[in-house]
């Protein structure tokens, strides 16, 4: 029996042929790609690569495309940009993205770039190397230190967003990711950044609660009302300094 992820792959890929021609290329990153991928949990972060320019009634059928989508299981999980040939190769340019149940613009990032490069999963057509090219290790360490001084470390600041499990989860494995980029010039996935963080020096208890809560880990913790207070001043204290001293080691 199909699994449910591959059944809304293959429902989004026969809907984009249908809706506005074969693609050039589609492509998965993130979690897909990399083999940390844990259906219900993890998005499904795609790109696709159209023929044409997105013309505004292209962008209208594509609107469409998704929201036939929505009943489906882990549509709401399903993130795609959507390049050309022609406008492929600039990372600065905002591609037309359909996340988060709506369709906006947003670069295609050098980490995602170079997650494409290197190990990207081909659903259609070209191969990223086809079409996207080299990301230097330079631009990359450029915009992980730069994505973490400029939005992480004013976050750190807001407390209040600290409580939720979605921002000390990917605090900290977004700031173990960017150490190991800049550090070796290479990227990990989220389970790879969890396996670094102890030796970075995070509170283990909240690590040990991140692995339950992400992947099942035998690490438990009783009931406690406390703990999400808690947790959130361990995670602000250790990810403060941590941010500003990688800032300034590799600016």
């Amino acid at each position: 029996m199909t699994n449910p992820t591959d059944a809304l792959l293959d429902r989004f890929l026969t809907g984009l042929a249908a809706t506005v021609a074969e693609p050039v290329a589609v492509w998965a990153h993130g979690s897909l790609a990399g083999g940390d991928y844990q259906e219900g949990r993890s998005d499904l972060d795609l790109i696709a690569v159209l023929a044409g320019p997105l013309a505004p009634r292209t962008v209208w059928a594509l609107a469409r495309l998704h929201a036939r989508l929505r009943g489906e299981p882990l549509a709401p999980q399903l993130h795609c940009s959507y390049l050309t040939p022609e406008n492929a190769a600039g990372p600065e340019r905002r591609h037309l993205t359909w996340a988060h149940g709506e369709l906006f613009r947003r670069p295609v990032t050098p980490v995602t770039r170079r997650e494409l490069l290197d190990f990207g999963r081909v659903l259609h057509g070209e191969p990223p190397r086809a079409l996207v090219p080299p990301v230097p290790d330079s631009e990359l360490r450029a915009f992980v230190v730069r994505d973490q001084r400029d939005n992480w470390r004013p976050a750190v600041d807001m407390a209040r967003l600290w409580r939720r499990d979605v921002w000390v989860d990917l605090g900290l494995l977004t700031f173990a990711r960017a150490t190991v980029t800049v550090r070796d010039g290479r990227l990990i996935t989220k389970r790879g950044a969890l396996d670094e963080l102890p030796a970075l020096g995070a509170p283990a208890e909240v690590v040990a609660d991140i692995a339950r809560r992400r992947y099942g880990g035998e690490a438990d913790r009783p009931a406690d009302a406390d703990w999400p207070a808690r947790r959130a001043e361990l995670t602000r204290a250790y990810l403060a300094p941590a941010i500003d001293a990688l800032v300034t080691a590799y600016t």
